[in-house]
Parts: structure tokens; sequence; C-alpha cells
């Protein structure tokens, strides 16, 4: 029986380490995805059954990526594999190229995912109805999805209606990437569909992704992040709760790192606040902290303390190369309760 189902699409990404991408000459080699990132975290940290529904090219480079998910123990009964036709003419799959980036230097992505497997799902490829009568209890996907093609909408759209007709929470980050709008329609085409399937959500995570007429409009301070969580409440009348990360960016290298949450339950919730967080790698810390928050509200810990283990997660997350999580439920557990870098032996 799976716990919970992420639907999204998983890439291979290349990372030049402390080099460039342009002047690299060998990659690490990892596998990621916005929504995927979230059950890899629940599955190898938080010890959840998970599983990610997505779709690849039947191609050597389609099984790496599954031989990748395999290794972070999430089922794979659910992908979706499409011919290889040699060359990728008709569909592909999704490669990314990450910088991690390094004082004044910011992190940089070049992504190389049109036309790939999992942009081409449309609305009735997936049974939604057998994914979702299985037992799963919770469901999760986002903006980076729905951003892939104007099919993956509807398909986002199908998935969030079947899980709430089956009792299953649902999830939902907006994660706004302006590539995925360019030419599209943009940040406004981005707002509409964001829109359109928040208000399938009981949890919506980077919530502040909603504020203002546009993503990334304005840059909230802390004082004012209350009351844009209650202008998006006011958005979303069926979500429950409300979570976002908060960081600031002193250098690549540090960042202050910290949480808030609003339900109607609780109102306004402040996570633990971490500044001065040394960062390795911050590409996949918001996936983290998702992952964190989804164990803590599935446990039934209350909307503090899974703002905690969010918070904690996605923190030690970033102390690690590539977008995973490396990180155990006993390191996250000794941070909450503030541990500290000391020599384990």
């Amino acid at each position: 029986m799976i716990d919970v189902v992420a639907l999204g699409e998983v890439m291979l990404r290349f990372d030049p380490g402390e080099g460039r991408i342009r002047t690299a000459r060998s990659f690490q080699v990892w596998e990621g995805g916005g929504e995927y990132n979230v059950v890899r975290g629940l599955r190898r940290c938080f010890g959840l059954r998970t599983s990610v529904v997505t779709a690849l090219v039947d191609n050597a480079v389609g099984r790496l990526v599954e031989d990748l998910i395999l290794q972070g123990g999430v089922d794979t009964s659910l992908i979706r594999w499409v011919p290889d036709d040699g060359i990728g003419r008709a569909a592909r799959n999704g490669l990314n190229f990450v910088e991690r980036g390094f004082g004044i230097r910011g992190a940089l992505g070049v992504s190389d995912r049109a036309h790939t497997a999992v942009s081409q799902l449309c609305k009735g490829d997936v049974d939604w109805d057998a994914v979702f009568s299985a037992g799963v209890r919770w469901f999760h996907t986002g903006g980076i999805f729905a951003g892939l093609s104007d099919t993956t909408v509807d398909v986002a759209d199908e998935a969030m209606a079947a899980a709430r007709r089956h009792g299953v929470t649902v999830s939902y980050d907006p994660n706004y990437r302006p590539s995925l709008w360019a030419g599209r329609g943009g940040a406004d085409r981005a707002r509409e569909v964001d829109l359109r399937l928040a208000r399938h959500a009981d949890v919506v995570v980077g919530a502040l992704g909603l504020a203002g007429t546009y993503p990334g409009q304005a840059r909230i301070g802390a004082d004012e992040v209350a009351d844009a969580l209650a202008e998006v409440a006011g958005l979303l009348p069926g979500a429950n709760v409300l979570a976002t990360t908060l960081r600031d960016v002193p250098s690549a290298g540090v960042n202050d790192w910290s949480s808030a949450a609003w339900s109607a339950d609780t109102g306004f919730v402040i996570g633990p606040r971490m500044t001065g967080l040394h960062v390795l790698d911050r590409i996949g810390s918001g996936d983290a902290f998702a992952a964190g928050l989804i164990h803590g509200l599935l446990a039934g810990t209350g909307l503090e303390h899974a703002l905690a283990y969010g918070t904690a997660h996605g923190a030690l997350t970033m102390t690690t190369p590539g977008d995973v999580s490396m990180a155990s439920l006993a390191e996250v557990e000794a941070l909450i309760t503030g541990g500290s870098a000391h020599v384990r032996r």
C-alpha cells in the first residue's frame, strides 16, 4: 500500500560540482524534479511508502532515471513508458544542468526539457480512480508539472479532483519557473493555472507564490508574511493549511532560513529560524521542506511541529549535493531539538 503519490517530471541532473557548466569536462549525475523530490524525501528520510506518476522514454537514459528512482526507494509501478523512436523526435527524457553557485555567484539552472515524454501526458492517460482506491493517504503535485505543457494542466486538474473524490489529502506547490511559461502567457498565465489548481488543494506549499497579482511581483518582507498569507487564504477558501519557506540570501553559501504557515485552526505560525545557514547546494530545499511538513501533518504533530520538521529537513538538504535529501530522521529530529555539528563517534 502506498502512502503518498506525486505527479511530476523526473529529470537527470548534471552537476559540475564546484565548476561551471560552460567549462565542465565531467558531471555528477543525479535524478530530480520538484514533485518527485518530495516523495523521495518522504521515503528516504521519513520512511513513508511513496510512488511517482511520470512518463519516460524507454531507452537507456530513461532506464537510468528509473534506476536512480529505485535507489531512492520510490515505487516505479506508475511510470508510463513511451516507445523510443531512436533520436527523440517524438518524445525524449528531460535533462537539467545545475551550478550550485558560490559567494556572489548565484546558483544557475539550464534545463533541456522541451517535448519530454511527461509533457505529453493527456487527460485520460492515467486511471486515477485505480491509483487512489488503493489506500493512498496523500497526493502532491505542483506548478512545475502543470507548466510543462497545456495538456499537463488538465492532467493535474483531473488527478487532484480524483484524489478529492477518494478522500485523499491534496497538496500543491505553485513553484513558478519563468522558463516554463516564456512564450506561453508568462507570469499571468502561470497565476491563472495556479489558482485553478490550488483550489483543489487542502495544503498549499510555497503559498507566498500566490500573493500579489502575478508570481514574483514583489519581495515580501518578514513583517508582511502574515498579511500575505491571509490574502492567499482569501483566494483559496477551501485550503486548510498554507505554508511557505522564508529565505534571505546574503550569499550563495550563506542563507537565513525559516518558514511560516497559516491554518484556520491555528492562525499564523512561525517556524524555527536558522540564521547564517551554510549552504552547499540549495536546489531541492523547498521540496525537502514540503516533505517534512507533509510528514508532520500526516503524523498529526500539529502545524507548528510540522513546520519544524519541514524547516529542519530543508536545512539539512542544503548541506549535501544534488536535488534529493540525504538526511536521516534522527538528524532532522536532533536539529529540531537544538543539535549541533559536532563530530559524532
